[in-house]
């Protein structure tokens, strides 16, 4: 039942695939949903329905999504394990989903693979009736996996369509017990703040908000859900995961990857902001600074990350030019890549006096009484020098300097704090750096650091992350799922730079393969003192952490 406590396994259920002949289906999801088939994760009785204009038979869908599949991992054009059975489950749907006609052909489809795959649960067998109309339907996961400005359209033809029986608007309110239907949404939801309101009040005219999942796939990411259990299962962190040790802390998403053909179509209307920022890492921010839950579950999780994004103070660039940095990269020597070494402005669809930015750094503040006074830094960017998602904690110095009178002290120099790197993609694993002293006979420090590798210490290669979270969606867990009041509250944040003239001061450009344009290192402008180490932390190529 929608609003129960997770179950442990799936429920059986159809799936249905709005958008299905686009990228994002055949590059990610039939993947993971292929990888959880052949690992026994998907319920037994389950069955996939793709929706999309484009005329194709079941056939020759399956036949597109295994010529992706073997696109993107690079095959050999032989079937992976377990696609033939597989590929039995999967169907399709022609039609635009934005129009009325495409419902009846769907329901019936979805009656069929119901039928075939024995997707009705027991207890909702039987012929339907003026007080259950419900009987005799299957479970329905609904994933939107289309342009955001379709979302509204989609879903309210899918309400007229009567294919949700729960109805909407009735948080909080006993959930009779019937088949579930659920949404799941991509980013981003909405534009701004004004278009995400709106916008979730349609998706609750619809849905009960515990029938919303807001899918954020950095959430299902192993590391982002190991930052909980290390604070909070651990003694040693969470005494000193306030303003009275941390000086700051940064969280950073870099890809190394320009934005090729997805300028026009999707990002010169997005740009980085949209994008990443408020979506992905002001996600990840929350999680960092959150307090501990009273429980370990999805309301008492978002009750605590919305106090955090209700305490960060919005981004203001009238009253604080040095608190956010746009750039967009620039051409480069290689052409080999999607962009074909062309800068950003110079892609197909690119309007350069729209001012997209292809890189932003934030600095936000936290006001609350763990954190208050402590920066919180965010930044991501395309074609930076490498490939980078991490969580920096860089702790403050000791509040005496016992071995002022050694080298380098002595000398006028100084020794950087200590800090905590938790790596979210692609080397997963955690590293703490901390102070020791060199042997030899004279007492001179350097820096040490204790490293957790992921892949070695467990012997596992982290999953992709949409797999938990198909997973999760089937057994009601919305854990790892955004609420409205979420993603309203992190629109909240960057609204002013998105919707205000201000916050589109000035873009500058910065060269491909950096970390960005220089004046993203203004944003620690507030220093202390000259021998600070509050600045990026820009790992070398051969530094894991």
């Amino acid at each position: 039942m929608q609003g129960d406590p997770p179950k442990e396994q799936p429920d059986p259920c159809v799936l249905v695939l709005f958008g299905a002949s686009g990228d994002l289906v055949s590059r990610k999801i039939v993947p993971s949903l292929l990888d959880l088939y052949t690992r026994g994760a998907l319920p037994d009785r389950f069955g996939i329905i793709g929706v999309s204009r484009t005329a194709m038979s079941d056939d020759d869908f399956r036949q597109h999504l295994l010529d992706a599949y073997d696109d993107n991992q690079g095959g050999d054009g032989s079937a992976p394990e377990g696609w033939e059975e597989f590929a039995k489950r999967v169907h399709y749907v022609i039609g635009d989903a934005t129009r009325p006609d495409v419902y009846n052909a769907l329901k019936r489809k979805i009656e069929s693979v119901a039928a075939r795959f024995d997707a009705v649960m027991d207890e909702f067998r039987g012929a339907p009736t003026p007080e259950a109309p419900w009987r005799g339907q299957p479970n329905l996961l609904l994933y939107l996996s289309v342009a955001p400005f379709l979302y509204g359209p989609i879903i309210e033809r899918i309400g007229a369509a009567g294919l949700v029986h729960t109805g909407g608007g009735r948080y909080g309110e006993p959930v009779q017990l019937q088949p579930w239907q659920r949404v799941i949404i991509e980013k981003p939801i909405g534009n701004d703040l004004r278009s995400a309101i709106e916008l979730n009040s349609n998706v609750a005219k619809v849905f009960d908000e515990r029938a919303v999942y807001r899918i954020d796939h950095y959430l299902g990411k192993e590391l982002v859900q190991n930052i909980l259990v290390m604070r909070f299962a651990n003694a040693m962190f969470e005494p000193i995961w306030s303003n009275q040790y941390v000086d700051h802390v940064q969280v950073s998403a870099a890809e190394s990857v320009g934005v090729g053909k997805r300028a026009g179509g999707f990002y010169d209307e997005a740009g980085a902001i949209r994008d990443m920022l408020q979506s992905h890492l002001l996600q990840v921010l929350a999680i960092v600074a959150m307090e501990p839950p009273s429980e370990y579950s999805p309301d008492a999780i978002r009750r605590e990350k919305v106090k955090v994004l209700d305490a960060v103070h919005p981004v203001d660039p009238s009253r604080d030019a040095n608190q956010v940095v746009l750039g967009r990269y620039g051409a480069s020597d290689d052409e080999s890549d999607d962009d074909h070494g062309l800068a950003y402005v110079d892609l197909d669809g690119v309007d350069a006096a729209r001012k997209t930015e292809t890189f932003a750094a934030m600095r936000l503040s936290v006001d609350n009484w763990r954190w208050n006074g402590v920066p919180f830094y965010i930044r991501s960017g395309k074609k930076m020098a490498r490939k980078l998602t991490e969580v920096v904690v860089q702790f403050k110095r000791p509040p005496a300097n016992l071995f002022r009178q050694f080298p380098p002290f002595s000398e006028g120099g100084w020794r950087p704090g200590n800090r905590i790197i938790i790596n979210i993609a692609p080397d997963e694993g955690v590293g703490l750096r901390f102070e020791a002293k060199i042997p030899g006979a004279a007492l001179s420090i350097g820096s040490v650091k204790a490293d957790f590798d992921y892949k070695h210490v467990f012997k596992s290669e982290p999953v992709e992350a949409y797999g938990p979270l198909l997973v999760d969606a089937m057994r009601g867990d919305k854990t790892l799922f955004k609420h409205r009041d979420e993603v309203e509250g992190a629109w909240r944040v960057v609204d002013p730079v998105v919707s205000q003239e201000a916050g589109r001061r000035e873009v500058r450009d910065y060269p491909a393969g950096s970390w960005g344009p220089d004046a993203a290192d203004e944003l620690f402008q507030n220093r202390r003192s000259e021998d600070t180490d509050r600045r990026w932390h820009n790992p070398i190529p051969s530094d894991v952490r």
